[in-house]
This record gives C-alpha cells, structure tokens and sequence, in this order.
C-alpha cells in the first residue's frame, strides 16, 4: 500500500487511536473502544434508522433497509426453512483515487470486525467473509481473525476498477471471476452460495460498531441533525482525513494543504467535478453537495492541481475506465471507447461537446452494471466545470498545457499490452477495424486509427484472432510502459 497520511477535523472515532499506534491489536482496541455489544436485530434496525446510517462504498445505500431485507429472505425460502445468512466485508478499493478502506482495514481491523460480528450476531450468523485487494490489509485482517479466533473467511480480490461492485465480490467469493453479473441482483436475495448475504464496505461495518457502541443520542453529537456521524475521505489519493458531515469542503482542503485548483472531483472516478466557485460553497453531506451538482459517493476528493490540462486528464481517466469494464455489454465494449474518441477529437479541436455528449448518453441505463452510467457522470461532469479550457481547445486545438497525469491511476508493471501497427507493412485492408471495432477505428482512406490504452483483459482472444489474420502481417501486441510522464496536449 501507498503511503498515505491520516488526519481529522474534529475529534477522532473511527481513527481514534491512530495517532498513538501504527495498529490497534485487540487489546489496544478494546482500550479504546470498549466491548462489544450485542444489540438484538429489532434494537440493531431501529439505532441504524435513527442514525440514517448510509452505505460508505459509493452509492450511499440505507444500512437499515439492507439489514431488513436479509433478514427477511433469511427467515424463509422456496421450501419453508430458514436460510443462514452470511455478512460479508467489502474491502475492495480498485478506484486508485481511494485508500480509507485499506486504511481501516490495515490499523482499524478489529472495528470493522466489531461492526461486521455485531451485524452477524443480530442475523443469528456466525459467518463472515473479509474481501481484500491490498496485501497489507490481508495481512492485518489475518492477524485480527486469528487474535479473535473467529471464523471468519478472508478472500483476495484482484485490484481491478469493477471488482469491487459488490455482485463481483461475491462472484469471487463463489469462486467465480469477479466481475460483475450480468443482471442486476440483489445479493440480499441471492448472494454467497446462493443465501442471503450482506454485503457493505469497510468504513460502513466501522461506522456501525461505533454506533452500537456510542448508540444514536451519542453518535449524533457529531454531523448535522439530518446527517449524523462522521465521514472518511480520501484528498488527493495519499490522505486519508476523517471529518464530521456538515463540514465545508474547502475546510477540508486547507486542512490537508490542498486547493480547488481548476477545479475538485468528488466521489471519485464514477463523481462529479466541481469548478472553484461550486467547490468554495460545497458542503460535506449528501444535501450539500447535490446542492452543488456534486457527490459524496465513495468519499474521494481529488482536487485538479493547475497548470495541466484538465481536458487531457479527463481523457486519460476516460481511457482508463474503457480498459477497466468488464466487456459484458455493449455499452462497456463499445460506448466507453467511443466516449475516449470523442474527447480526443475534442481535445484536438475537430469534434465538439454535443459529441461527447452523444457517445456518453448512448449506453446510460442499459449497461450491465453501473460503470457506463458512472463514466457518463464523470466526463459529462467535466464538460461543464471546464468549459473555458474546452472552448480554447476547440478554437486551436489546444489550450498550451501539457497533461501532467496528475490525477492517480495504478503503477504501470511494465507487463500492460496494447495495440501496434507496422506502418512499413500495413496497406490498409481495413480488416482490422472489423474485428477489433472497440480498439480499431478506420480513417477515410481505410488506414486504422488505433485507440490508445491497454488491452483489456476480456479482449485478449479476439486481438490476438486479429493479429493473426492481418492480411499484410502489420498487426503487434507490445508491452511495456508507453505513457511518459508529461504529454503536450
């Protein structure tokens, strides 16, 4: 894991002790948390409404209403019997712009257990599964199931964008590849092994045992009457700051020695852009910042350092999602690279806005999962908070700044491989761009026009079927990192 600096506006909960300790043990836990209470569901249900206690994972779903559902699956099924539910920690993190899940997980294991045992217990289950990406939270999260002498399963996951959808963990919990399924389902219905299954992030089971453990009078002294409780950020993808809702964003960013920049993503990759003005009058809770047009969503902050070029660091993010799907649907294998092509003929000046605008709307709502509509939101989000860059950009092609790469993205291995053509042999058959339509774009002369990001694990069959039928022999596959660390745009 990256290093990653962790701080807080106001008084610490779910990073109390952090700055005493690189690791809170069981004994040390306990020390500053106390036991662990054991709520009946009926009490569990009624502190989380009371605190209106929301999914931390993105998509901000109420707690309550999960608890309930699998509940009420668990306590029947098609032949009568009761079914045992399993909970399940998602600690998955493949957006790069994230780290609180893995803070927790590394420092905090033991109060994500609390909340996930709590859960566990008030469902009448003794089975728990930890899903991790990061070798240090596995570790940590080892070490804690052994300290307890749980029984408790912790799965690995592969650090991939989608991976971390929650119908994808629990596919790789089932021992599938972990991608998300094809239909949008609940695992509350059918989840581990086909059983009922609660699945929340990292931060949501940690927010929980604090809740059980302050109850909602207690827990409420921090955040707003509306929104009670504190909430995990991510500023800049190295903090890690933990701060009460209601507080301003732009508290937040000087607290971390940050500034809006050009402007403030928010919510991450799948968010929403802010420009200054917006960002300046933003508010951390869910109200404030759709007052804005903005997002809490999984709690990521990434403010756009100036002097690089906003529309180029949109692009290379777009490029980055097209290569991050799981290429189940059409608008994933399709749309998303169609979207890449449009903000390049953007950035050059030969395309326009409406565009963009076009190839981000044709797959919302009809993707597999939800990563077009979340791409959709984030290029979509940009047209508007960069709207004078893209003007300079359309009237020379340009707007005189180069593409810094400073919004994060995962350290190249040097194994990625993409798509190469050998001019000195091609003669433009154009067969290519028949069978590679997602990566393979044809010029008017029939010459292919290749899109530039790595070949996607899902494209690995028909590129190679490609290279293989290219009538002149042009076609390559070549690995190794391409993408220097500044570009002209």
């Amino acid at each position: 894991m990256r290093t990653v600096t962790v701080t807080g506006v106001g008084g610490p909960r779910l990073t109390l002790g952090f700055d005493r300790f690189d690791r809170l043990d069981l004994d040390r836990h306990r020390a500053m948390h106390g036991g662990l209470p054991a709520p009946s569901l009926g009490e569990l249900v009624r502190m989380v409404e009371a605190a209106d206690l929301r999914g931390r994972g993105g998509a901000g779903f109420p707690f309550a209403r999960k608890l309930s559902a699998v509940a009420r699956r668990s306590a029947r099924s098609a032949d009568g019997r009761a079914e045992r539910p399993v909970v399940v920690v998602n600690g998955a993190e493949g957006e790069p712009g994230s780290a609180k899940d893995k803070v927790l997980l590394a420092r905090a294991p033991h109060l994500v257990l609390d909340g996930a045992s709590v859960a566990a217990s008030a469902l009448g289950t003794d089975e728990i599964v930890l899903a991790v990406e990061s070798g240090a939270a596995a570790r940590s999260v080892r070490a804690a199931v052994a300290e307890r002498r749980m029984p408790a399963r912790v799965v690995r996951l592969p650090e991939r964008f989608v991976a971390g959808q929650s119908g994808a963990v629990v596919r790789a919990i089932n021992g599938r590849t972990p991608v998300p399924p094809g239909r949008r389902e609940r695992a509350a219905g059918i989840g581990v092994d086909g059983r009922p299954t609660l699945v929340s992030n990292a931060e949501t089971y940690a927010q929980l045992a604090v809740l059980a453990s302050l109850g909602p009078d207690l827990y409420a002294t921090a955040g707003t009457p509306d929104e009670p409780g504190t909430t995990l950020l991510t500023v800049g993808g190295t903090t890690v700051v933990e701060v009460p809702f209601g507080t301003r964003l732009a508290e937040v960013l000087d607290h971390c020695e940050a500034a809006a920049g050009q402007g403030v993503l928010v919510g991450g990759y799948h968010g929403r852009w802010l420009d200054p003005a917006a960002a300046s009058r933003a508010v951390l809770s869910r109200a404030g910042m759709e007052a804005v047009g903005g997002t809490l969503g999984a709690g990521i902050v990434l403010p756009l350092t100036p002097g690089t070029c906003a529309l180029g660091e949109v692009r290379r993010i777009a490029a980055y999602l097209a290569g991050q799907s799981a290429g189940q649907c059409g608008p994933c294998r399709l749309g998303l690279p169609d979207v890449v092509r449009a903000l390049d003929d953007l950035a050059d000046g030969s395309g326009g806005p409406d565009a963009v605008r076009r190839a981000a709307g044709v797959g919302r709502g009809r993707g597999a999962c939800f990563h077009p509509d979340g791409t959709a939101r984030f290029v979509l989000s940009a047209l508007e908070a960069f709207a004078d860059e893209i003007g300079a950009h359309r009237r020379g092609g340009s707007c005189g700044m180069p593409v810094y790469g400073v919004l994060p993205l995962p350290v190249p291995s040097g194994e990625e491989a993409r798509l190469a053509v050998d001019w000195t042999r091609c003669d433009g058959h154009g067969l290519c761009g028949h069978l590679l339509p997602e990566l393979v774009r044809l010029d008017r002369y029939g010459y292919p026009v290749l899109l530039d990001f790595d070949i996607p694990p899902w494209m690995e069959h028909d590129v190679q079927r490609a290279v293989g039928m290219c009538p002149a022999l042009a076609l390559r596959v070549t690995t190794g990192v391409r993408e220097t660390a500044v570009r002209r745009s």
